[in-house]
């Protein structure tokens, strides 16, 4: 039996990516469950950065880098100092990587991306993210993914064998605690319910570039998109892309203004081409925002029939969904409905309990 599961703590001071999020969302929810859930009788930690700020955690004990480990490269932290300091430990790396030399660890991979789509991504990334799915597939007791989707897929590129391969869907309910701030709206100029929500992401894979064209067209002349997020339009245009006039960027924002102007908005387009799962739509779901997205990826699985869906290279699909959204309340309404009870299977606590069982599966009483 392991004396400690140590969660990787790696992610916390780097930049928030929403991979990050799933991390510390999946910690605070293991933090509540191990008090009702002890009966494997292990100790768990959070090794984590000595320049890191933590949350505190009542079951979970924050553990500091050695000094003589502050100097060190993230990457050569996490594959040289954490095995090494907790040699003796179970691993849980929730982040995509881990250590290639723990044996006796879980890996979170969110999605096969890489290998999908890999024109999103720089060729040294992929070429790395590559290398260590290579091992880590093949090393680590454990390989968690966030759907059914991105198991297949993992599978189908040889990353893991399906039998190695636990699914932890994420949750959405970490929205219902946020208060709102609808500064947005007065900022951007926006009226409710008659503006549609999407990321300003320019991954090829994202493709943001059909809702340019929809929103180019005369149906939707008289409706604002706005694109949250840190591409702005200039990125945009370097890539050949035309932003119409109707398109607003919000730039980078809080957590509360997102919520804000999830809560307002008319519809969230998300016509992404493949996603390990697809967070922001159950999101807007919890929050009564209807979601039009794509057929594609894990979308289908995690929206099941409480979103629109339309083809995601057929800009005069997109023009349709969303002004059937916006127009016709009865259609509206029901995709609010059902948005919410969607939504409402995915918690964190859920999530938390299919990670305990199955690190409890592979570390023996």
């Amino acid at each position: 039996m392991y004396k400690t599961i140590a969660f990787n703590g790696k992610f916390f001071g780097a930049a928030p990516t929403g991979v990050h999020r799933v991390a510390e969302q999946l910690i605070a929810a293991m933090d509540a469950l191990i008090a009702e859930q002890s009966a494997n009788g292990a100790d768990y930690a959070l090794v984590v950065r000595n320049s890191a700020g933590v949350p505190s955690y009542r079951n979970i004990l924050c553990v500091k880098e050695n000094p003589i480990a502050r100097r060190m490269h993230r990457i050569a932290w996490e594959q040289c100092y954490l095995p090494l300091a907790r040699r003796k430990d179970f691993i849980l790396n929730l982040c995509n990587l881990g250590p290639l030399c723990h044996r006796d660890s879980a890996t979170l991979i969110h999605d096969a991306q890489v290998y999908s789509a890999p024109e999103s991504y720089s060729l040294s990334f992929r070429l790395w993210y590559k290398f260590l799915f290579f091992f880590i597939g093949r090393r680590h007791k454990l390989i968690l993914t966030v759907s059914e989707f991105s198991r297949q897929e993992l599978v189908y590129y040889g990353v893991a064998s399906a039998d190695k391969i636990v699914v932890v869907y994420n949750g959405c309910d970490h929205v219902l605690e946020v208060r709102p701030d609808d500064g947005q709206l007065m900022t951007l100029n926006l009226t409710r319910k008659r503006y549609v929500l999407a990321l300003a992401n320019t991954q090829k894979h994202k493709n943001i570039a059909i809702l340019l064209k929809a929103f180019a067209k005369s149906e939707l002349k008289n409706v604002t998109l706005v694109l949250f997020g840190g591409a702005t339009k200039a990125d945009f245009e370097n890539l050949g892309h035309v932003v119409p006039p109707n398109v607003r960027f919000s730039g980078r924002i809080t957590d509360s203004e997102l919520v804000g102007l999830m809560a307002n908005a008319g519809a969230l387009a998300f016509p992404s081409l493949t996603e390990g799962f697809g967070l922001p739509p159950l999101e807007a779901m919890a929050l009564g925002c209807p979601v039009v997205a794509a057929p594609f990826g894990a979308l289908p699985e995690v929206c099941g029939k409480a979103a629109l869906y339309a083809d995601p290279f057929d800009p005069d699909a997109w023009s349709e969904k969303i002004r059937t959204v916006l127009d016709d309340e009865t259609v509206r309404q029901s995709l609010v409905s059902a948005g919410r009870r969607q939504a409402g299977t995915f918690t964190w606590k859920r999530a938390a309990r299919s990670l305990f069982e199955a690190v409890k599966a592979v570390t023996p009483a």
